[in-house]
């Protein structure tokens, strides 16, 4: 989930208290104006006595935000790569299932040679399924059952779509056992939920 802070922001001569939501791409902020605005759009960035201050290309937007003023701009400044937020580390064991866009099998291709696809292989560490409806989620339960120890799953979907949508994910995840830990933006089109067996039903059999 992204970071969220009650603050004040200023933006074209208008103020307002509201929220704002730091999100892997982009700031939100919701008040009785708002404001998207995406990392690509940001000319430069700073943080000054608690203010963190965005020159875009529609203007200044400053966003009183107190002690996380620093840490956002460090976060818009050095935004991580995707294979940085899921996680995955050289030469770990993954599993793909499903389809998944080219740049994505690039980057895995460069971090491991250890990648199966199609079917969960033995002692997989990380183990992507791309679920584009409901339906999809009907394989779950076989593939809660193949994850061992401190495995993770990641189950990427579509955005804002009505075949599939969050709260979908979630519940077909939890009603197989598993228990979410993490959501990050996986594209522009797809956001990844993070499963793992939780911790006092690793070592137990879940057949």
């Amino acid at each position: 989930m992204g970071n969220e802070v009650k603050c004040r922001a200023w933006f074209d001569k208008q103020q307002s208290e509201g929220k704002a939501l730091l999100e892997t791409s982009e700031i939100l902020f919701r008040g009785e104006f708002r404001l998207k605005i995406p990392f690509s759009t940001i000319k430069s960035a700073k943080a000054v006595d608690g203010e963190l201050r965005l020159q875009t290309a529609e203007g200044l937007a400053v966003l009183h935000l107190g002690a996380a003023a620093e840490k956002w701009c460090d976060k818009i400044l050095h935004p991580k790569s995707r294979i940085e937020k899921l996680g995955v580390k050289a030469d770990a064991k993954v599993s793909l299932l499903g389809d998944f866009d080219d740049g994505f099998l690039s980057e895995i291709g460069k971090l491991t040679e250890s990648v199966s696809k199609s079917k969960v292989a033995p002692d997989s560490e990380w183990i992507f399924f791309a679920a584009d409806s409901k339906e999809d989620l009907g394989a779950l339960p076989k593939i809660s059952k193949s994850m061992k120890g401190a495995a993770a799953l990641w189950i990427v979907y579509p955005k804002g779509q009505k075949q599939i949508t969050e709260n979908d994910v979630l519940a077909a995840g939890r009603k197989s056992g598993l228990k979410d830990v993490k959501v990050v933006g996986f594209s522009s089109t797809h956001t990844a939920l993070k499963f793992v067996v939780p911790q006092e039903m690793r070592g137990h059999s879940r057949r």
